[in-house]
């Protein structure tokens, strides 16, 4: 019994065994996948593997998100997954999104799924209005994201397409229809042609940077004196603002200017690096956001400490794979961009000679036309010129006739005077009217040769018809010939695909200038663009409804006005210890 009951025992231990697994559920900015993860896995671990299936080497951006009663936390990479406050359900959800952002994303973002994913996230808050964004920028960054992401081809999907991406609050501030919208829209997105959609984005993150509210984590705090502030921790420093106002921070702490950032139970202590400026010091009520602001600390000064050193051998190499990737994009393009204009002229060629083709039909129909209608004409005269020639064989038929009568009368003439006297009447009448059918009949006569002529002449213009319509068709024939695009230039156009590229050094020196000249427009075209915002601002401006303006609007207006907003000159890199 002992026995049974000892094995019974071993059984219930057996079913109690713990899992050596569990699943999870990773949601990035683009799809969501599954994983199953061993107990022992840390989170580095996990964060790895989600990089190697991204295909993500820039991985120093970015982190794994959970939700934690109400707020967030981010899984530490040194610690097992299974040890941290993560949520218990499976599968475990886990954010991939950016913790921290790049000063400048087109020298820093070198992959272009780096770039992807960001683009993702910003355009995200921007919809999301948790970055304020003022009318002039939301229309041409609407612009560059159905350019990026939709391609669309239809004008209706356009219109949803460019409203959908444009935040609701910027669309409800102003008395505009959605087609006043899409003009505006569409203006800008037609110098947005012929550019691909990596460049799409990148012109999308430029733009978005400069918005007063990118790349900033705010976090409710109090000063020593209790006074409730916002503390704003980007990749610049740390800034305090107005609980009301989170465009322009009353202080700011570059990191090159902080000495030290100490931290003890739940009080912060900023220190300057100029010891006459006074101690900062700050207090939050939660450990989970103390924990978490001291994260994000650490992370954006190291990035920023980074970022002003040389870069590591595998930033290097990236930026080399990056820059030979863009070169063997740029002649891809222009291959297929002389393809492209090769199609196209055939095709213009081919409809050319469609309409000339056309064109020639249409003579030769309309000359088939007058031939018939010469024909009929012809005809018509034929049958006339035979009705006068046979009434003109009955009046000289009546002309005998009256003469035979007129012998006739002679003969019995001599019958009486009186007779004689009604005979020389009758006979003067018999000739006069022989005399008129004389001439009805001499003109009946001409009538007939009359239309004679005119019948040899419509049997004339039948012949030069035929003869035209026979010319029309010989030309049509050889025009077409003529013109015709010989078979071969087609099969090199669609053939050029299989054709490898062999980059040569006078290549990369070619490919090296025109990035350098790239660089120069880049420059004009950013005067462009602020020229473009203020443009589209003043277009906008008089359909505003004042009384829908948030806060936030009347601040970066007033910003704007004072040149206080985010667009000033950048504190100068200087070397700084941080110890936290």
């Amino acid at each position: 019994m002992a026995s049974a009951l000892a094995a019974k025992m071993g059984f219930n231990s057996l079913l109690r065994k713990p899992a050596r697994s569990f699943s999870v559920r990773i949601c990035t900015m683009e799809s969501d996948m599954e994983f199953s993860c061993e107990v022992k896995w840390k989170g580095k671990d996990l964060f790895d593997l989600v990089c190697r299936t991204l295909g993500l080497r820039e991985t120093w951006f970015f982190g794994l998100q959970y939700n934690i009663k109400d707020t967030v936390a981010w899984l530490k990479m040194e610690k097992k997954v299974l040890d941290q406050e993560v949520p218990k359900e499976e599968p475990i959800t886990f954010y991939f999104i950016a913790k921290f952002y790049p000063e400048n994303a087109e020298e820093e973002l070198v992959q272009d799924i780096t770039q992807h994913l960001f683009f993702l996230q910003v355009k995200k808050k921007i919809l999301e209005e948790e970055i304020h964004c003022p009318p002039e920028a939301s229309v041409l960054l609407a612009s560059y994201a159905v350019h990026a992401e939709l391609n669309v081809a239809s004008y209706a999907s356009f219109v949803n397409a460019s409203l959908f991406l444009a935040p609701v609050q910027v669309i409800n501030l102003y008395q505009m229809t959605a087609e006043m919208w899409e003009e505006r829209i569409t203006a800008c997105y037609a110098e947005h042609r012929g550019r691909t959609r990596d460049e799409a984005e990148m012109e999308y993150l430029k733009i978005a940077q400069d918005l007063d509210m990118y790349g900033v984590n705010y976090f409710l705090i109090r000063n020593k004196k209790g006074t409730d502030l916002l503390l704003g921790v980007d990749a610049l420093g740390l800034h305090i603002y107005e609980p009301d106002n989170r465009l322009t921070p009353k202080c700011s702490f570059p990191w090159n200017e902080i000495r030290n950032i100490s931290y003890s139970d739940k009080e912060f202590t900023i220190k300057p690096l100029d010891k006459k400026t006074n101690v900062f010091k700050f207090n939050s009520s939660r450990l989970r956001v103390n924990k978490l602001i001291l994260q994000l600390c650490i992370g954006n000064h190291d990035l920023f400490m980074r970022r002003r050193r040389v870069d590591s051998l595998e930033v290097q190499q990236m930026k080399a794979q990056a820059r030979e990737e863009r070169a063997r994009k740029q002649v891809e393009r222009q291959r297929l961009q002389r393809e492209k204009q090769l199609r196209e002229e055939a095709e213009r060629a081919r409809d050319e000679l469609e309409r000339r083709l056309i064109q020639l039909q249409d003579e030769a129909h309309m000359a088939n036309e007058a031939l018939l209608r010469s024909e009929q004409t012809a005809d018509l005269l034929a049958e006339k010129a035979q009705i006068a020639e046979e009434e003109a064989k009955l009046l000289a038929q009546k002309a005998a006739e009256a003469e035979t009568e007129m012998q006739r009368i002679k003969v019995t003439a001599i019958r009486g005077q009186e007779e004689r006297r009604l005979m020389e009447q009758k006979m003067l009448e018999a000739e006069m009217l022989a005399l008129k059918m004389a001439e009805e009949s001499e003109r009946r006569a001409k009538e007939a040769e009359q239309l004679k002529q005119d019948l040899q002449e419509a049997r004339d213009s039948e012949r030069r018809a035929k003869n035209k319509l026979l010319e029309i068709t010989s030309r049509t024939v050889y025009t077409a010939a003529l013109h015709a695009p010989p078979r071969h230039v087609y099969v090199d156009c669609f053939h050029t695909s299989n054709l490898s590229f062999d980059f040569k050094d006078t290549d990369m020196k070619r490919l090296s200038m025109e990035i350098e000249k790239e660089k120069v427009e880049y420059m004009e075209k950013s005067k462009h663009l602020q020229e473009q915002l203020n443009e589209l601002k003043t277009e906008i401006e008089s359909l505003k409804l004042k009384e829908r303006e948030t806060s936030l609007d009347i601040i970066h207006n007033q910003n704007t006005e004072q040149g206080t907003s985010k667009q000033t000159e950048k504190p100068t890199p200087a070397p700084v210890c941080l110890s936290l």
